[in-house]
């Protein structure tokens, strides 16, 4: 079943629908692939969901380098974020071992990397000027946190004219406690934040369609990114 498809079932015909667009396009040399904060120290549980810490999706790194191999076999554009936070004990700070990039998922001398010290990969860095030069129109982004980092750069991308897909299963969220004082399941919290974006900000799709989408158009897809 395609988007628009699954939009009429849960919501019947709706004026909404016209603003989902043609089937998906196949990723050309105007496409970069955004790989969000891809570090060691997304892993601690502890210090990002307290003594029941856990997180969502093990399969989030193998899905990742799934997309990025194929993604450098195309010799496409890859930029990078590395998170270098202020938060005193954070594991992703720079000058820690957690704060290295995870194992096989490295940038190399042609991609871009930025280093930020806050939840979007736009603010402060100059990702933003380094993909225009690069004459980046289409963003494939997926890392961590979903619902942290993920959700700020993508509503910013959309903002910013990029036409931006997020691959739902290639990212992974942690748990979180509410104001409520609940603890918040992660795999609740990872899907709220993609069904936050879908449909306004980018479109969601998964490492499947991506891998698909690196090969030919996806008749099956359709684009519903709305804030534009």
């Amino acid at each position: 079943m395609c988007i628009r498809d699954s939009y009429k079932e849960a919501y019947g015909e709706s004026p909404a629908l016209d603003a989902v667009n043609a089937s998906l396009q196949k990723f050309q040399d105007e496409t970069s692939l955004l790989l969000v904060d891809v570090q060691k120290g997304v892993n601690d549980t502890f210090y990002y969901g307290g003594p029941k810490g856990r997180r969502n999706n093990p399969l989030a790194e193998s899905n990742i380098l799934k997309v990025l191999d194929r993604w450098r076999e195309s010799n496409r554009k890859i930029a990078f974020t590395k998170h270098n936070s202020r938060e005193k004990g954070s594991p992703l700070n720079l000058s820690l071992e957690s704060g290295g990039q995870i194992e096989g998922i490295k940038p190399q001398e042609r991609d871009i990397v930025v280093v930020k010290d806050v939840n979007s990969g736009f603010i402060g860095t100059s990702l933003e000027l380094d993909l225009r030069r690069a004459g980046i129109q289409r963003l494939l982004v997926l890392g961590f946190f979903t619902n942290v980092c993920i959700e700020t750069t993508v509503r910013m991308s959309g903002n910013m004219g990029f036409d931006t897909y997020l691959v739902h299963d290639a990212c992974a969220a942690m748990n979180s406690i509410g104001h409520d004082g609940k603890d918040y399941d992660p795999e609740l919290v990872h899907n709220m934040a993609i069904g936050n974006l879908h449909g306004e900000f980018c479109t969601a799709i998964s490492v499947n369609d991506a891998l698909h989408l690196c090969e030919q158009d996806a008749e099956y897809l359709d684009r519903v990114q709305g804030n534009e």
